[in-house]
């Protein structure tokens, strides 16, 4: 596709995924309050607020009740779309819950404001989402099915375009997203999904959703959207780069320069950037920088949230310098589980049989019976 000034359309990662994977997931909800007005006007698609892991760390770290942001962000910013991510059926938790209970949540992510609400599955067992994705549609959301992205034998573009149809047949999706958690996408693999997937979506939007992990993300995107992308997942400076999103700021000016049309508001985001910059350095906050490609990466697979979760508690725990052994053992511990995709709950599950590993000493020795 050239661009032939064709609108890329952005989906703002800051108040989520970006500080998720950045900050742990530590952002208050009294950092967002005061610049959500400036946001409100910026000319984003939507806006990523809440996937699962928000509410627990909301309740668990933070002390605040989850709720209570979703309704006072809604309230400060009127006119934007909001956007809540489904883990499966899990929620919260990895345990399953029984369908009533899911019905439930959808209903209230609904009811408490987000007309933007999509799932995903670890598995991409879309048994697990169809029926929370029919009830949004139901209740008038515009829905999302994310494709969970790895590398492995078993993830080709054949299963992805599998996955894709389903979730258009069966639930009528308004979009699909690519949802590369752990930022494994590379240009060449780019150039062979998206054009499978766009034979089977139709006037559907697609939408794009990785990491800059190896640093190959910004790359990954601007050729994304020349295939046939409408939709770019960003964060602001100084939550973009590193474990999070591009940066909006050089991916606007980028798309612009090819012969895009990005209609966002280049000054507004100067501002947003500008509050949080201030913030991070306040609080002592990491801020995101480009990283050099490592192929290390390809190893292990982690997504962000994961790293930046496994640095602090390694540093609380005295551990720091174990990261890089934890990183392989997590690289070993996945190919004998043949390959699951490390998103939730795989990568916990994967990172916990690693840590433990590393710990003990002897690999899968707390499992051994004495």
């Amino acid at each position: 596709m050239t661009p032939s000034k064709r609108e890329i359309r952005i989906i703002d990662t800051t108040l989520r995924d970006a500080h998720q994977c950045l900050w742990s997931t530590r952002m208050r909800t009294e950092h967002m309050l005061p610049i959500l007005p400036l946001m409100d006007d910026v000319g984003y698609e939507s806006v990523d607020l809440m996937g699962t892991v928000q509410f627990d760390v909301c309740v668990r770290f933070l002390h605040e009740d989850p709720w209570e942001r979703v309704r006072r962000v809604h309230q400060a910013v009127p006119h934007t779309r909001f956007r809540a991510l489904i883990h499966s059926k899990s929620i919260a938790a990895f345990d399953f819950l029984p369908d009533d209970i899911n019905r439930l949540w959808v209903e209230r992510l609904y009811a408490n404001g987000f007309r933007v609400i999509g799932a995903f599955d670890g598995l991409n067992d879309i048994d697990n989402i169809i029926d929370s994705l029919k009830l949004a549609k139901k209740l008038g959301a515009y829905t999302f099915g994310a494709l969970s992205f790895c590398e492995s034998p078993l993830h080709t573009d054949e299963h992805y375009v599998k996955t894709a149809k389903a979730l258009i047949d069966r639930a009528d999706v308004s979009c699909i997203m690519i949802k590369d958690a752990g930022g494994l996408l590379t240009v060449d693999r780019i150039r062979t999904l998206v054009p499978a997937l766009r034979q089977v979506l139709n006037d559907r939007p697609l939408e794009l959703h990785s990491h800059c992990l190896t640093g190959l993300a910004p790359l990954v995107y601007l050729e994304g959207a020349k295939l046939g992308c409408d939709q770019l997942h960003l964060s602001i400076k100084p939550l973009a780069n590193g474990a999070a999103q591009p940066a909006v700021q050089t991916m606007a000016r980028n798309l612009r320069q090819l012969g895009y049309k990005v209609n966002v508001n280049d000054a507004l985001i100067d501002k947003v950037s500008n509050h949080f910059a201030k913030i991070a350095q306040r609080e002592g906050k990491p801020v995101g920088v480009p990283v050099e490609y490592d192929n290390f990466h390809y190893q292990h697979q982690m997504p962000g949230g994961m790293l930046s979760n496994f640095r602090e508690q390694l540093r609380v725990a005295g551990l720091s310098h174990k990261f890089d052994e934890l990183l392989e053992e997590c690289g070993r511990v996945r190919e004998e589980l043949a390959w699951p995709i490390m998103i939730t709950p795989f990568s916990q599950f994967v990172g916990t049989q690693a840590v433990f590993n590393v710990i003990h000493g002897e690999r899968y020795a707390s499992y051994r019976t004495k």
